[in-house]
């Protein structure tokens, strides 16, 4: 038998892995993935689109601040929801037409400037102290319409310049760089308006970031749509693109759930009211709390492209998002509602990421357009429903029914609903979507724009 010293010196033993390359290649596995920001062009759309998060969101929380100190009304507040709906759902559906038939980086830059045109009207009636809460929801709604059109534009470039498997990471890095926005707007808001003249002070910086944003559209190399089905136009093509939807529950299930939870579970029109009777100020973290728990679960965000049944993945986040909703508003204590508040932007963070991959990955590139249309009617449009219907509840029943009431009738319908469609709830990643509509050929094997 061989002793010890016997053994071969040239022959090391196998070591097992350092504990530092564990730990970073399990980081690894759960941190933000950031592989698409190897893509220059994608890199740019999302630096200039980054800038513009951060003053949308500060327009966005001037505006209802703007209009409750005019009228002492959360109905009033809840008026901007109707105000944007409809420019939101026609130049949602038909601004997707659009970017099925002409070049998507046109589009998208042209109502981008409509938008910037819109924020300097904004700053115009509050530089001369106008007054006046019909104009600012005219205001709204044509920078509705504008974002509408732009969202479709640029949901339908995202597949064009970077690779399938990819499609999920750049959703990702994009809804987190919107999440960062969201919590930096309402605070840089905050600081602004307590200021004199604040709101002209928070129109003006909204501009200026804005700006960003058409300096990286401009850069953008053309998108022509590609594929069987494209060049179509005129109304026909919309109602393509709803019959498309309407033949795969995947599909309208996915907006049916965002629907309920915007609709039913969105209390940021409760903001400016609760801050002042409940807690006695902080409306800048109600509107920032959200955000912040959207951010981090975003930081660590590597499992989301990992998930196979995305479907399912989406119900539980919702009905979490919901809950944790309900929650909020059951609380008097200002940090407490505003650490719920962040947990449910954690819940939707994720949600977002499959609803978005899962409608890109789905459709083909011909009808990108119409359904990103759609999705911006849904995404954008749910939220000013549910700021209507917070305003509206919390006037007649107050806030205890408008807030946690509400959010507990979404988690109901949310969870009874899929498990109704079967098909969702099974829906996987390696599903083979349906056949892409007929008459044209089929796009090239390979996009030049991913390169």
């Amino acid at each position: 038998m061989p002793t010890t010293s016997d053994t071969p010196r040239d022959v090391p033993p196998v070591a097992p892995p350092a504990l530092k390359a564990r730990l970073a290649s399990g980081l690894r596995g759960v941190t933000l993935d950031t592989r698409p920001l190897a893509h220059p062009v994608f890199r740019r759309l999302l630096i200039g689109q980054s800038a513009a998060y951060v003053g949308t969101m500060v327009t966005g929380v001037t505006i209802p601040v703007q209009i409750y100190a005019l009228s002492r009304s959360s109905l009033a507040v809840g008026l901007t929801g109707l105000a944007g709906l409809v420019p939101l759902v026609v130049f949602g559906l038909y601004g997707g037409a659009i970017a099925d038939r002409f070049d998507r980086r046109g589009l998208y830059l042209a109502s981008a400037c409509l938008t910037w045109v819109t924020t300097l009207a904004l700053l115009l009636q509050a530089v001369t102290d106008l007054r006046s809460v019909p104009l600012i929801l005219a205001l709204v709604a044509v920078q509705a319409g504008a974002f509408a059109v732009s969202s479709a534009a640029r949901g339908a470039i995202i597949p064009r310049i970077v690779p399938t498997p990819l499609v999920p990471a750049a959703n990702t890095l994009y809804f987190t760089a919107g999440n960062v926005g969201q919590v930096a707007g309402p605070l840089v808001a905050g600081i602004l308006i307590s200021l004199p003249n604040g709101y002209c002070w928070a129109y003006g910086a909204d501009a200026v970031l804005f700006s960003l944003l058409l300096y990286s559209a401009v850069h953008l190399p053309p998108v022509m749509p590609t594929g069987s089905g494209a060049r179509t136009g005129g109304l026909r093509s919309v109602f393509d693109g709803l019959r498309f939807i309407a033949a795969a529950p995947v599909l309208w299930m996915s907006f049916a759930v965002d629907i309920a939870a915007m609709t039913l579970a969105m209390p940021t029109a409760l903001f400016p009211e609760v801050a002042q009777v409940r807690f006695g100020g902080g409306v800048g973290l109600l509107y920032s709390a959200i955000a912040i728990g959207s951010v981090v679960a975003g930081l660590f965000s590597g499992w989301i492209g990992r998930v196979r049944r995305q479907g399912r993945a989406l119900a539980v986040a919702v009905t979490a998002w919901a809950a944790a909703i309900a929650l909020a508003g059951t609380v008097h204590h200002l940090l407490a509602a505003a650490a719920l508040l962040a947990a449910a932007g954690a819940a939707d963070l994720v949600s977002a990421v499959y609803r978005e991959t899962i409608l890109q990955t789905y459709a083909p590139d011909a009808m990108r357009g119409r359904l990103q249309g759609v999705f911006t009617v849904v995404v954008a449009g749910g939220p000013r429903l549910g700021d209507l219907r917070a305003g509206a509840m919390a006037s007649a029943t107050g806030l205890g029914l408008a807030w946690t009431g509400s959010s507990l009738l979404c988690m109901i319908v949310v969870i009874v609903g899929t498990l109704l469609v079967r098909p969702f709830w099974r829906y996987a990643v390696t599903s083979a979507p349906p056949p892409s509509p007929p008459t044209q050929p089929s796009p090239p094997a390979v996009d030049p724009l991913s390169r």
